[in-house]
């Protein structure tokens, strides 16, 4: 088989930079265009510095339409505007990591594998979830389908500072993010859109209120889903329900221990774990927010769009410290 010739629009952030190793290393990739309007003319390795030594590709703000698929790591907001200005040809697969087109707007299709993938493989326009979004729908996925819960849902997750992209803003500022904690968008984070549409396709039925509070942690990368309500099964139901939900998916596990954040950073897995207390039912959740949460999540939809095996160039090792 021909390797894939891929492109990257918007390769300089955390995002793009994920992007770039993956494809790099990717078997049955062909890195060809990485496409950058603020870094045109450097070397790849004089951005995203660990790369010195793997790749003599330069960043161009020319766009290389002879691409089999072509990864769109923009800004929110932009990718739309880029793809009304831009024709590709229809055989080109397009995965859009930004919220543009997760209302599955323009032919788009919802790029979450283990709720979606059947259309994945046949979608020519794909549009990768958020990264609170990812860790909240799978966290919940199999209670929602099997309606474990009953009433209002809460949330709690906290994020990484590389969730916040390469853009300085306040908050990102090392003596503001260095040993701190603090809330955001209380109850409103704008993941809660996708979020809520996945749930009403897994249950027509569903009005359960989600309450999330979303959290910025003093860590670089990787995001801790905590969820509970009450409820409304045997946890030993629960238990068989989960494991059999995930039973076929290659990244998301269900541990019958407790998880930790450091067994999924730095991977593309989805880790989650059960508990039954006071009459609630506890579910953690564990993502690397670059990889399932962004870039790796992208690349796994690239191998289902291609026939390819789900795991091509994501069996990437877990550091444990």
């Amino acid at each position: 088989m021909d390797k894939i010739k891929v492109g990257v629009i918007g390769g300089a952030g955390y995002t793009g930079g994920e992007l770039v190793r993956l494809l790099l290393f990717h078997p049955q990739v062909e890195l060809v265009s990485i496409h950058s309007n603020s870094q045109k003319g450097k070397k790849v390795y004089e951005v995203h510095q660990d790369l010195l030594g793997d790749s003599e590709l330069v960043f161009t703000d020319e766009i290389n339409k002879n691409v089999d698929a072509l990864f769109l790591a923009l800004p929110h907001g932009e990718a739309k505007g880029f793809l009304d200005n831009n024709e590709f040809l229809p055989s080109t697969v397009i995965i859009d990591l930004s919220t543009d087109f997760r209302d599955e707007s323009d032919n788009f299709v919802y790029g979450l594998p283990e709720i979606n993938k059947s259309r994945i493989m046949t979608a020519k326009k794909i549009a990768n979830p958020g990264c609170f979004a990812t860790g909240i729908q799978l966290a919940l996925a199999p209670a929602i389908a099997h309606r474990f819960i009953d009433g209002p849902i809460h949330i709690n997750g906290i994020t990484g500072s590389t969730g916040a992209g390469k853009k300085l803003s306040e908050t990102t500022h090392f003596s503001e993010r260095n040993q701190n904690v603090s809330i955001y968008k209380l109850f409103d984070h704008q993941h809660l859109k996708e979020i809520k549409k996945t749930f009403h396709e897994l249950d027509m039925e569903f009005k359960n209120n989600l309450l999330f509070v979303p959290y910025r942690g003093n860590f670089s990368r990787g995001i801790w889903i905590t969820a509970y309500g009450t409820l409304d099964r045997s946890f030993e139901e629960v238990k068989d329900k989960y494991q059999a939900f995930y039973s076929d998916e290659p990244f998301t596990h269900v541990s019958d221990k407790e998880i930790m954040l450091k067994q999924a950073v730095n991977t593309n897995k989805c880790l989650i774990s059960l508990q039954e207390k006071e009459g609630q039912l506890v579910i953690y959740a564990a993502i690397d927010n670059l990889l399932k949460g962004a870039a790796g999540q992208a690349v796994q939809n690239m191998n289902l769009a291609f026939g390819l095996e789900e795991k091509a160039g994501l069996n990437l090792k877990s550091i444990a410290f």
